[in-house]
């Protein structure tokens, strides 16, 4: 039988805003029936194009794609009713119900009326949505939302599936909920699958992966064998009279040091060298504690884009001079605080402190109250009742007094999409009451620290996820706020992205400036000096990284990673709920 997806010589280009985008370049590749392939890349790779083309949405400029045995081009329609594809963002249909999407995209895959019940049936099964068929799709959760998607796309058993980042802002439970049904199919109807991601630990689980840069196919094979050329060059890094964030910015500038991140109690270091002994006893040397470990898929993605991309920056430029106040002073308080929408308690009687200079995170499922219980905290939503304060300024009294001090970069980051880079720092920096030669020097150094002068021009919409970021987080410091709260800030950017903004982070930091952040991706959560996890709406578990993790440990076990200990708590809690 000939491939499920066939790729020969694929090029394509767009024109956009007056320039010539190179989007895939002489791109080619087979992937084997059944099983699940991983389509990875940074930012601007390319991915989406080629889900896109593959989906036979878009038509390639040059080469040729066969899909199912079908030339893309001769058959679009065939191709596109023979498989199942999940765009971004779902595909969803936020006004209809559940039944109503599903509805909806079984008459688009011509499904006759007496196999939906059935089908329906079954997927609502799967999903565990049967309880939701009523409710309108813009009302579910992140997870319930993805798992419509994929119920929508599968609504006809595809031989063919394709997924383009299913799992962007999704809970780390909905995550593994969602690879379970993937491969529930795959093994009960030998299903293919191709699925692209910003998670590097869901690639791993892929039985293949394509990895893109820059519209070209760099390589392909097994996770692996990604890693098999790190062997000897990854190391754990400590030192005991060093923060963690001091200690990865020293890192990250040592000269052979391709990488360096957070993790557990040290620095994950990816070397350039090959001289196992060589890099340990330099880093001996300096001070360091050094522990050889295993190289991960993660480190052999950002190791070979670092190598394609050797002058890429680490724009850790962004710490500014600051009156230096004492540390471990209080600078959000939170006691019995509550938020009531009607007859719902979305926060529930939530108490905690955050000090000055801290990282502090809000971890939660999908629906747990976080992003509400960070509006609360921004002044952009009320209390129903309890106290909080924020730089001092009781919320209950003052909020407009209270933004004053803070910046807030929410989810989606609220940027103005048909204004230019500096347009949108015009507009923020006037909302923010800055004039004259004060606010010229705000832009001109946020267009300076963010690197984004290249792109001053450009209108936000076409740049990419890793430039919105940044300039969302420009637009978030235009007035030098003393608090920065992060709403889920690198949703779907790729790891390098990932840490370029982390270095950002640490240097404001350091300089004095607390953040409050709230994250899916929970490798993010080791940043954090304190954390709170939120169930319904409630503190579930509060304490540094490694006493979360030694909180869901269990008995004769080794210590969980964050992701794992996250799920356990969760889990834990609601076990708790269904016995009580």
């Amino acid at each position: 039988m000939s491939s499920p997806i066939a790729v020969t010589g694929v090029s394509k280009s767009f024109e956009h805003a007056g320039r010539h985008v190179q989007a895939l370049e002489d791109v080619s590749f087979e992937i084997g029936e059944g099983g699940v392939t991983g389509l990875i890349g940074a930012d601007g790779s390319g991915k989406t194009t080629l889900m896109r083309l593959t989906a036979a949405l878009l038509l390639p400029d040059q080469g040729t794609l066969s899909v199912l045995g079908r030339d893309t081009r001769d058959e679009c329609q065939t191709v596109q009713a023979a498989i199942g594809y999940m765009p971004q963002r779902f595909g969803l249909y936020e006004d209809l119900t559940v039944q109503e999407n599903l509805d909806l995209y079984a008459a688009v895959h011509g499904l006759q009326a007496e196999a939906r019940q059935e089908r329906y049936r079954e997927l609502m099964s799967m999903t565990g949505l049967a309880p939701f068929t009523k409710r309108l799709a813009g009302k579910l959760s992140g997870g319930m939302k993805q798992k419509l998607g994929l119920a929508c796309a599968l609504i006809r058993a595809p031989q063919l599936l394709l997924l383009d980042e299913p799992t962007v802002g999704v809970d780390p439970v909905s995550r593994r909920e969602l690879w379970q049904i993937i491969y529930a199919q795959v093994e009960a109807s030998g299903m293919t699958v191709l699925l692209s991601t910003a998670y590097l630990d869901e690639a791993e689980r892929c039985q293949d992966i394509l990895l893109l840069h820059q519209g070209r196919l760099l390589e392909q094979g097994p996770p692996a064998g990604f890693s098999q050329s790190l062997n000897g060059r990854t190391w754990l890094v400590q030192q005991t009279n060093s923060s963690k964030r001091a200690l990865e910015s020293s890192l990250s500038d040592e000269p052979g040091v391709l990488d360096a991140v957070i993790t557990g109690d040290g620095i994950r270091v990816v070397s350039a060298e090959t001289d196992a002994a060589g890099m340990s006893d330099r880093l001996e040397s300096m001070g360091f504690a050094v522990q050889s470990v295993s190289p991960r898929f993660e480190d052999a993605f950002v190791a070979r884009l670092v190598a394609e991309d050797s002058d890429r920056s680490g724009l850790a430029g962004l710490a500014e001079p600051r009156e230096q106040d004492a540390d471990g002073e209080t600078v959000i308080a939170v006691r019995d605080a509550r938020r009531m929408f009607g007859d719902f308690c979305a926060i529930n009687d939530v108490t905690f402190s955050v000090r000055r200079g801290e990282v502090f995170g809000l971890l939660g499922a999908n629906g747990a109250g976080k992003t509400t219980l960070f509006r609360m905290l921004c002044g952009l939503l009320p209390l129903t009742s309890g106290q909080a304060t924020v730089a001092g300024v009781d919320l209950r009294r003052a909020r407009a007094r209270a933004r004053a001090r803070i910046g807030y970069m929410a989810q989606k980051f609220s940027l103005y999409a048909d204004l230019s880079v500096s347009q949108n720092l015009e507009f923020f920096a006037s909302a923010y009451g800055l004039a004259g030669r004060h606010r010229r020097e705000r832009i001109e150094w946020a267009l300076a620290s963010l690197e984004l002068e290249a792109v001053a021009a450009a209108r936000a919409h076409a740049l990419s996820l890793g430039y919105q970021q940044r300039l969302a987080l420009a637009a978030a410091l235009m007035h030098g706020p003393e608090i920065l709260f992060l709403d889920e800030p690198t949703s779907g950017v790729d790891p390098l992205a990932r840490r370029q903004f982390w270095r950002q982070i640490n240097a404001l930091v350091e300089s004095g400036v607390t953040v409050l952040v709230t994250t899916h991706f929970l490798q993010e959560a080791e940043y954090c000096d304190r954390l709170v996890i939120l169930a319904e709406g409630e503190i579930l578990a509060e304490g540094s990284p490694g006493e979360v993790k030694s909180a869901a440990q269990q008995p004769g076990t080794a210590r969980p990673d964050m992701e794992d200990a996250f799920i356990t708590l969760i889990e834990q809690h609601s076990q708790s709920a269904k016995s009580a």
